[in-house]
């Protein structure tokens, strides 16, 4: 039964009820994040063709957050999710152009678990750094099962790339930083494992990341799951025609298939918290990190993944906390990611960071007043373009800037959403002087932010410790130009900081056999070149390069026919 309590009259109970009622152990918390599931993406969000049941189940008995947003890309919505800060302050700026590597000062909600005798565990997609000390390992998590870059068979994760269109069957994953051969198919691998996780740990206080890769692109899904919907049609939703093109359609049937895949698993995580009598003092969260990629039914929402409209970056988010709720319970205030580590450091009662600016707030202080909050949201390749896919929401109102950065206000969108959740109606002429006012805001976050000491200093990978050796350098980390992905010539560097002394480098091309050329490894001023060639398997080596300790952007091509090829990664060993 669905229950729209007044706020102002919850919260107080919820805590009292939540204080007294604990006991001496704190609760255990497992987070369930999807990737690129849209609001529409669950049975209980009124999608007519979804089979959700388990999903659905736990959405009607837990605190609903109606209002809850994202970033509109997966990896700086993860960073925040992590930190409760804004992604543009822990140096997470993109999803690949080595923007998603988070700095290693950033305190996580996997340190502040551990540091409070937790144990902590993530199984699945991390995408916020694959070098040390930005790993998993380094960040707080004690177990870690782990694929590369933002996706299975991406070009970042090397391990499967070759795979192709099967890379999310029998991986190669990355257990505790070493590699390690599974069996199955990657969503029932990742929830298994942290089942494993649980059983391991039921006598402890644990936390448990459980960080789906599906139903992200490539649709790779069981036959069983897509013949669930393979006679279907998604353009039918109760009556009302969407439009979508074949591609579409099929991607759809795919993408359901992957979610029901994903609820199946869910159900199975559920069951286990109850066989283990560990349902009622665990904090269970769903939630996805970012609108769907390709159009379907997303609940009358405007815009997709990479959009800051709604569409994009409103998502489901269901907190499950028996101790302090026994029924479902709606709260439409607004509510983002940056709010999930202060909200779940008060419920077990752990400290946050005083060191840093916090952007989050506790969803269950009653004395907060969360109807005037601003929330800042952008996304561009590399850092922020100004006015380009940007938007504040300062109180009920949101500002969007899809314009110039010279551009006047007349150009902007303006939305009510209290009135016009869908962001159908641009009130920007109408009401200039609130635009004017929420701009002004938006300049002032603009600015503090891309002003941020993680941004200007940006993350760097360490080479030559003993926390890493060897380290493989892969695309989703290359900066550079713009839209490194596979391509062979492109201009690309890795950020980094190494440790003097004698390394043997590797290099990995593609599609290069049995070529002639010179390699040349530029790293600061120092340059090294041979001529080079390059053997059956893709590989050029360049032994006992002598550095010097320090920072630098390490540069490696290949000189062909007057074209100069991007590695496609890079293994540097210390000696």
């Amino acid at each position: 039964m669905k229950y729209k309590i007044l706020l102002y009259f919850f919260l107080p109970i919820l805590f009292f009820s939540c204080n007294n009622n604990l006991e001496t152990k704190s609760p255990n918390v497992i987070i369930v994040i999807t990737d690129d599931q849209g609001y529409g993406d669950i049975g209980y969000n009124g999608n007519p063709h979804l089979i959700t049941p388990n999903l659905d189940k736990f959405a009607g008995e837990s605190i609903r957050f109606n209002n809850f947003n994202v970033s509109p890309v997966c990896a700086p919505t993860r960073s925040s999710l992590l930190t409760g800060r804004y992604s543009l302050r822990t140096g997470v700026t993109d999803t690949y152009n080595g923007g998603a590597i988070m700095s290693s000062n950033e305190i996580t909600l996997a340190e502040i678990f551990n540091e409070n005798n937790y144990k902590t565990g993530i199984f699945g997609k991390w995408h916020l750094g694959d070098n040390y000390p930005s790993r998993p390992s380094d960040q707080g998590f004690q177990e870690s099962l782990i694929h590369l870059s933002g996706g299975i068979g991406q070009v970042g994760d090397f391990t499967n790339y070759y795979k192709g269109s099967t890379s999310y069957y029998d991986p190669i994953l990355w257990l505790n930083n070493k590699q390690e051969k599974y069996n199955g198919y990657c969503s029932d691998i990742f929830t298994d494992e942290a089942i494993k996780f649980i059983e391991d740990n039921k006598d402890n206080q644990f936390f448990c990341y459980l960080s789906f890769n599906a139903p992200h692109t490539p649709l790779q899904v069981p036959d069983k799951y897509y013949q669930m919907y393979k006679d279907i049609d998604p353009t039918n939703i109760n009556g009302e025609n969407l439009e979508m093109t074949e591609k579409n359609i099929l991607d759809a049937k795919k993408i359901y298939g992957m979610v029901t895949n994903i609820d199946e698993n869910f159900g199975k995580l559920i069951n286990k918290l109850d066989e283990l009598n560990l349902e009622e003092n665990t904090i269970i969260i769903f939630m996805t990190d970012n609108g769907p990629q390709q159009p379907r039914y997303v609940s009358n929402l405007k815009g997709l993944k990479s959009q800051v409209y709604n569409g994009g970056i409103k998502v489901p988010f269901y907190l499950s906390f028996p101790k302090i709720h026994n029924e479902g319970i709606d709260l439409d205030f607004f509510s983002a990611h940056i709010d999930v580590l202060p909200t779940i450091a008060k419920l077990c009662d752990l400290p946050i960071p005083n060191d840093r600016k916090i952007d989050g707030i506790d969803l269950f202080d009653n004395k907060i007043n969360k109807k005037e909050r601003d929330f800042f949201s952008y996304w561009t390749r590399k850092s922020p373009e100004l006015y380009k896919n940007i938007s504040l929401n300062a109180g009920n109102y949101k500002l969007v800037g899809n314009t110039n950065y010279n551009s006047g206000i007349e150009d902007f969108e303006l939305y009510n959403l209290e009135m016009d959740p869908y962001e159908s109606e641009n009130l920007i002429i109408k009401e200039q002087s609130i635009a004017l006012e929420i701009k002004s805001r938006m300049d002032e976050i603009y600015n503090e932010l891309i002003s941020s000491k993680n941004l200007i200093d940006k993350p760097r990978i360490n080479i030559g410790t003993i926390n890493e050796n060897p380290t493989f350098l892969n695309r989703n980390d290359a900066s550079g130009q713009r839209g490194i992905w596979s391509q062979n010539e492109v201009f690309g560097f890795w950020k980094v900081r190494i440790e003097a002394g004698a390394y043997d480098f590797k290099f990995k091309f593609n599609n290069l056999d049995n070529s002639v050329g010179e390699m040349t490894l530029e790293l600061g001023n120092n340059v090294f070149s041979n001529k080079v060639s390059i053997d059956k398997d893709g590989f050029v080596s360049m032994k006992d390069i002598k550095v010097l300790g320090g920072d630098y952007d390490l540069i490696p091509f290949l000189r062909l026919n007057r074209k100069n090829i991007l590695p496609f990664w890079v293994e540097i060993k210390k000696k």
